[in-house]
């Protein structure tokens, strides 16, 4: 796991930073809805010599259809082992001053049997370069809320619900970060 911190956006700038080289690139992940596009474009705002590549898009452009459309015609393995190639080549892509806002299932894979694990290879692959990959850490009560009747998301499971999902990529999403912002309820509140 991560280092935990409880940081405003702009001081959350502050472990990143080398005065010298510009700060590293960040990799932000966490459950659905927990606020890394907003936390991207506050720290873009803060500092407008970030770019940002959100993983999700990415994967849209590469397969050319939407990630539901993508989950629809050739399942959640065929969705991972995309996922994974756009992580390589977002993480090939880095040179500074780089933000990844990545997906909620960037930490997942699928065994031999269909069943979610900790994706060694996609974090990785993400840290190839230099990333430094930032845990948006929230409650699921807050996640559920914020989720609720987004069409662009798909189901993550026929059987299993949002809640039970999370619970069991918490550790993982903890595993795979070098730092945790406790995100309690403060940067998507108001929108």
């Amino acid at each position: 796991g991560g280092v935990r911190a409880s940081i405003e956006v702009e001081d959350a700038m502050h472990p990143f930073a080398d005065v010298n080289d510009g700060p590293k690139n960040l990799i932000l992940i966490g459950g659905r809805g927990c606020g890394k596009s907003s936390v991207c474009r506050r720290i873009q705002a803060f500092d407008k010599r970030f770019k940002t590549f959100v993983l999700d898009d990415l994967i849209v452009y590469e397969a050319g259809m939407s990630i539901p459309a993508i989950v629809e015609a050739h399942g959640w393995r065929y969705f991972r082992d995309l996922e994974y190639k756009v992580c390589q080549k977002a993480a090939s892509a880095f040179d500074g001053w780089t933000l990844i806002d990545a997906g909620g299932g960037v930490v997942v894979d699928l065994d031999e049997n269909g069943n979610e694990m900790y994706s060694e290879r996609k974090v990785e692959a993400l840290k190839a370069n230099g990333g430094k990959v930032v845990f948006l850490d929230r409650d699921i009560e807050y996640l559920c809320r914020r989720i609720a009747g987004d069409s662009n998301r798909p189901d993550l499971s026929a059987t299993a619900s949002f809640t039970e999902i999370m619970e069991r990529r918490h550790p993982w999403y903890s595993r795979a970060a070098d730092f945790i912002i406790d995100g309690g309820r403060s940067a998507d509140d108001n929108e």
